[in-house]
């Protein structure tokens, strides 16, 4: 099951500080099985009107492409664990796990210095995210690589006889090679085995007499031998294709242990190459997630400065749709959490409305709808604070 997030800001009509109290206790009184965390983020640059509104025609559109590639690593990294046999391992972001980073995001001044225009950052995010996505398809077209050769060769060696490897079933002691014999191994469709056994001889001359021996079987098909002079081979191969007979494989030891360890070869390359992907996604998932956070937090504080205006004077929320709901600040560094089970919701959703009091607030259409995102067309719900959603996986 997914697992969404609502990202929501109020409008602080005194200060974030009094909105958080009212908020700790309305939660208290109507919703008190819904645990509240404070977080920390910084002021953001505002920039001008036209530079907001610029950017907002963007967030949306980036927020899915990012969002995206949270998700392909992450699915890259359960497929790798299924392919290794091992427990899935609980991912994290800076050493901590995820739902830890979110209760406790702190904005990274490193990285993204908050003097910085909201542009800047964005496209900085941007651009580290989409490096990382170039490196996973880079890195996974690798292993996807070896991956299908190997699936190639199991194929042939479980598949039917018309196409599987031979080497795993033929014996050396099947097969007579002198200076002028060979061994053929003809493919025979089930059904006409008796019309192999009584026209083999007669295909083409110098074929030995009673030479043919059937060493395997399936559904299908079974595998002969016959043993004949290699100088009338091709002739023999010939006059079998046209009675439907498949005489075309030649045994050779040689080629069997070249098979063996090129099997080998990529099974270790195989080992490898997983590993070193898996390791490379969880490192990745990390830094996209961080990354995510911090565009949320643009987001957000982007979207309520045009929704509210200035001064930057509003709570701004993240409400898991599950099990987890996150209020974050913008402004003077507060920053708030709560998380309600999936039946108070509703509940919730009221209350948040309750604390926009009467500020007769345009009514914002929420990109959270689930019947949207379930892709039903159905119209998003609308509500007097800024909402939008983040699916997690």
């Amino acid at each position: 099951m997914a697992t969404r997030y609502w990202v929501v800001s109020l409008p602080a009509q005194s200060s974030a500080s009094a909105l958080w109290s009212r908020l700790q206790e309305l939660i208290s009184k109507k919703a008190f099985d819904t645990p509240l965390y404070r977080f920390n983020t910084p002021d953001l640059r505002v920039g001008t009107l036209d530079s907001l509104l610029s950017l907002s025609d963007d967030l949306s559109k980036l927020n899915t492409f990012i969002e995206g590639v949270s998700h392909k690593i992450r699915r890259q990294i359960e497929d790798l664990e299924r392919a290794s046999g091992i427990d899935s391992l609980a991912l994290t972001v800076d050493g901590v796990p995820v739902d830890t980073y979110l209760t406790r995001f702190v904005w990274d001044e490193s990285k993204y210095p908050t003097v910085s225009p909201l542009r800047e950052i964005v496209d900085t995010i941007h651009s580290q995210v989409a490096k990382i996505e170039d490196d996973m398809k880079i890195r996974a077209a690798e292993y996807n690589t070896v991956r299908g050769q190997l699936n190639a060769i199991n194929r042939k060696q479980t598949g039917s006889l018309a196409v599987r490897d031979l080497s795993n079933i033929v014996k050396p002691e099947d097969i007579i090679t002198s200076e002028h014999l060979v061994t053929l191994l003809t493919i025979v469709p089930k059904y006409s085995q008796k019309d192999w056994l009584s026209s083999y001889e007669t295909l083409t001359t110098y074929v030995v007499p009673r030479s043919s021996k059937k060493l395997y079987e399936d559904n299908e098909y079974a595998l002969y031998t016959v043993t004949l002079f290699g100088r009338v081979a091709d002739n023999f191969k010939t006059s079998a294709r046209e009675r439907g007979f498949q005489a075309k494989f030649e045994y050779s030891t040689e080629a069997q242990e070249n098979r063996k360890q090129e099997l080998e070869k990529l099974m270790q390359d195989q080992d490898n190459l997983r590993s070193s992907l898996l390791q490379w996604c969880y490192a990745s998932y990390g830094e996209v997630f961080s990354s995510w956070m911090h565009f949320c937090a643009v987001r957000v504080f982007s979207e309520s400065i045009l929704r509210y205006g200035l001064p930057p004077s509003f709570l701004v929320l993240k409400c898991h749709l599950e099990c987890f709901l996150a209020f974050e600040s913008c402004y003077k560094s507060d920053k708030c959490a709560l998380a309600p089970p999936a039946k108070s919701e509703k509940k919730v959703r009221s209350l948040l409305e309750q604390l926009c009091g009467n500020l007769n607030c345009i009514y914002w259409k929420s990109d959270d709808d689930a019947a949207v995102v379930a892709g039903i067309g159905v119209e998003a719900e609308s509500y007097p604070y800024a909402s939008f959603t983040v699916n997690i996986v």
